[in-house]
């Protein structure tokens, strides 16, 4: 398993989320292609619930504890309760960036 997938996997399980995104953010770093170092994850949960923004970052500090003692070296958290994230984006998640689909694979459109 690769670390945006065991990253994923580990807080889905820990924290039951209504929206969970882990973008391996590497290729935008001075790190070798292919490199899984940095991390950016956006959380939506009810573990969240009437904890500061500092107390749900240490707890998803220490789900990932061996991957940020690891090889990942930087990972940026955004992480909301449901109503702040329908506050702040509506009912519906954000859609990803587009990644170029086959144009970017080399393929023609």
């Amino acid at each position: 398993m690769n670390q945006q997938d065991q990253i994923t996997s580990k807080l889905a399980l820990e924290f039951d989320p209504a929206h969970l995104e882990v973008v391996n953010e590497s290729s935008g770093h001075n790190v070798a292609p292919g490199s899984e170092t940095h991390f950016k994850v956006v959380i939506v949960s009810d573990r969240f619930n009437e904890i500061s923004r500092i107390q749900r970052h240490r707890a998803v500090h220490q789900v990932l504890a061996a991957e940020l003692a690891g090889g990942v070296h930087a990972l940026a958290l955004h992480t909301y309760t449901e109503p702040e994230w329908r506050a702040r984006f509506g009912d519906a998640p954000m859609s990803p960036a587009c990644l170029g689909g086959k144009a970017a694979e080399g393929a023609a459109p």
